[in-house]
């Protein structure tokens, strides 16, 4: 993350330390379409906008696929780039995971 502060990490943190024992905290939301496997954080920090996205849907592992600082001034929206890269990572990550078994 590029310039985000202790307290953006600290919630990104332990979010994802609730989904390594099983849990979902209330700041995850789920995403949509291709990506409903894909877990999403958002945090606003002093006007920034930081994203991660994480799946937990391969047997308790918590691959974390990508973390950013959203640059679009307007919009809530995800851009297509970046949905794209993600979408990639979770196959990646699919694939790891089989060949880890």
């Amino acid at each position: 993350m590029e310039t985000s502060t202790g307290a953006t990490q600290d919630e990104f943190g332990y979010v994802l330390g609730v989904a390594q024992i099983g849990g979902v905290a209330g700041s995850a939301k789920p995403m949509h379409g291709n990506l409903r496997e894909v877990m999403e954080i958002v945090s606003d920090e002093d006007g920034d906008a930081f994203r991660a996205m994480y799946t937990v849907k391969l047997a308790g592992v918590v691959y974390v696929l990508d973390v950013f600082q959203k640059k679009a001034k307007s919009g809530r929206a995800t851009p297509l780039a970046d949905l794209e890269r993600i979408e990639l990572r979770l196959k990646a990550a699919k694939r790891l995971h089989l060949d880890r078994r």
